[in-house]
């Protein structure tokens, strides 16, 4: 009976997939960075030559022009995944505690649709986590919130910080608002609608 060893594979810190298929990914430039510093060895068979072999029959000018065009598109992908994290870190979720009654209260996240992070699973985690009621609703401006039933507001906070944290944004401000209702003033003497004693 041969000995068959269990096969031991590599993923990606930044990805999670396999790294050979990291190019298909949307971070190429930040794994193929993960992988250099944590797997030399497995980054130097990946970043092999591949592309030169398939070109070795094709004349120098078309290697040349097809190498070009390879490095234009590389560099266009990496400014756009680049733009994408730069919009994603100076985004802010903003957590509003909304008074609804003297004691009752309601919690509204909006700012997490920026980091692709499924709104509604998240609403029903919420719900689930809290034992309360949780909602996926639109804000005036069409973007999406979540409505929490509670004044949780501390709690979510921390989970949407630790959820940030493990897709490598932990630089993104999560902020903690407190919307009152504003009390009715009463009426100075002497001013139609005060009461005469």
């Amino acid at each position: 009976m041969t000995d068959i060893q269990p096969r031991t594979v590599v993923y990606c810190g930044v990805c999670s997939f396999p790294p050979e298929y990291c190019e298909f990914g949307s971070k190429k430039k930040r794994c193929s960075e993960w992988l250099q510093s944590n797997n030399p060895d497995l980054y130097a068979e990946l970043q092999g030559d591949t592309v030169t072999e398939g070109m070795s029959t094709l004349s120098l000018e078309k290697q040349q022009k097809i190498a070009d065009e390879l490095l234009k598109q590389n560099k266009k992908e990496e400014a756009k995944a680049e733009r994408e994290m730069q919009k994603k870190l100076n985004s802010k979720v903003t957590i509003k505690r909304i008074e609804r009654n003297k004691r009752k209260h309601i919690i509204s996240i909006t700012g997490l649709e920026v980091f692709e992070i499924d709104m509604k699973k998240l609403a029903k985690t919420f719900a689930s986590k809290f034992a309360t009621g949780a909602s996926l609703g639109k804000t005036a401006d069409k973007k999406e919130e979540i409505l929490v039933q509670g004044d949780v507001s501390d709690e979510a906070k921390e989970y949407i910080e630790k959820l940030l944290e493990e897709k490598g944004l932990s630089d993104v401000k999560v902020e903690q608002v407190d919307d009152k209702k504003k009390k009715k003033k009463e009426a100075a003497p002497g001013t139609p609608g005060a009461a005469s004693t």
